[in-house]
């Protein structure tokens, strides 16, 4: 009982006067991914596997020359089947999928853009522009997802405020996807060092895509108009699927020499949607991804998943607006002892309380020694 006294005292002004009485750390763990768990790949701890990771008790997904895929139901985010799902290899054209969904909600379909002549001579695919104002915005995007024209790739990052802002932005997209192999170096995909992607990544930001109206437009398009110097000529999507697969919605295929081929898509039937992302292929990959996604479609909903697509992070709280201020009392006039009249000076309550806690703490003290010398 003799710690008593002392002990109020401290909890009396850590109440009043503001001192914690234990401050917890509020970090997170070191070395805790942006995925959950320490050291755990982001969308599941099997996802960080190499070799192809599939459920049991079902039909094995079908063999593929990809270096890396993932089969995945685009309502659930269920991961059906994967291989080397966080593998990071050059997206090539898959890119541009990115490139869409990050500058869609950000530019006017409408406004018209007259490319600039580094553009208009961007190196690779292209649908063919020239330096004239004869474009939207709209038109841009179609030419990009369609026929995959690097050329509208810049025009769209020049109209966004130019290519460095535009690599931001992209960035900053994949971070809010929870895309982290994610690097865009270029908004067309063309091979650049240190740009990457992978097969889980594309899945990300094609199931984003998908639930943005315009983009989906634009990947379900199979021919359309663009404006020339003297009219217009038809485009066609390159998505060989969107001609051939029942149910097929599109997204984007990619090439370079160096990326070899590429491909995220989505299908659907029967009210359900499954996206299927490849990387690294060799060959001639769409019989691979018909396969594969025919396989989802008979899988989803009868097998234990392998992983999950994470949700994109929320944006954050908007911040409380201020109060107008309350206007300061005016101080009450008293008379001190010595006659003069001075303002009032206002003692802290915490104040008070600690007073009363070390006279009670003395009170207390002397009531013990008493007791302790009679």
């Amino acid at each position: 009982m003799k710690h008593v006294a002392p002990v109020g005292v401290l909890l009396a002004a850590t109440t009043f006067l503001g001192a914690p009485a234990h401050a917890g750390s509020l970090v997170a763990p070191s070395g805790a991914k942006p995925g959950g768990a320490k050291n755990e790949p982001v969308g599941g701890a099997r996802l960080g596997g190499r070799g192809v990771i599939a459920p049991t008790g079902v039909k094995a997904p079908p063999k593929t020359a990809a270096q890396s895929y993932v089969v995945a139901d685009a309502e659930t985010g269920e991961v059906l089947a994967a291989k080397n799902a966080h593998g990071r290899y050059l997206p090539a054209s898959t890119l541009k999928a990115l490139t869409a969904l990050t500058l869609i909600p950000k530019l006017d379909k409408d406004r018209k853009i007259t490319p600039s002549r580094r553009a208009v001579n961007e190196e690779g695919s292209a649908v063919g522009l020239v330096p004239k104002p004869l474009y939207t915005v709209e038109d841009l995007f179609k030419a990009l997802m369609l026929v995959s024209g690097n050329d509208c790739a810049m025009a769209l990052a020049e109209a966004n405020g130019g290519l460095a802002t535009t690599l931001a932005d992209m960035n900053a997209e994949a971070k809010r996807l929870q895309a982290y192999d994610t690097v865009a170096k270029t908004p067309s995909g063309l091979d650049k060092p240190g740009q990457s992607s992978s097969a889980y990544d594309l899945t990300l930001i094609a199931r984003a895509g998908l639930a943005n109206a315009d983009f989906r437009r634009y990947i379900s398009t199979k021919t359309d108009k663009f404006p020339a110097p003297k009219g217009y000529y038809e485009i066609g999507n390159h998505n060989r699927l969107l001609w051939s697969y029942k149910g097929m919605i599109g997204v984007k295929n990619g090439w370079t020499s160096k990326a070899l081929g590429s491909f995220v898509g989505a299908a659907k039937r029967n009210g359900h949607t499954v996206i299927v992302s490849i990387m690294r292929h060799d060959g001639s990959f769409w019989g691979d991804v018909a396969s594969l996604l025919d396989w989802g479609f008979a899988t989803r909903g009868k097998a234990i998943p392998v992983g999950h697509l994470v949700d994109p992070i929320p944006d954050p709280p908007p911040l409380p607006t201020a109060s107008p201020a309350t206007p300061t009392p005016a101080p009450i006039a008293v008379s001190d002892p010595a006659g003069t009249t001075r303002g009032e000076e206002s003692v802290p309550p915490g104040l008070y309380v600690l007073g009363a806690g070390l006279l009670g703490g003395a009170i207390w003290l002397a009531y013990g020694l008493r007791r302790r010398f009679r």
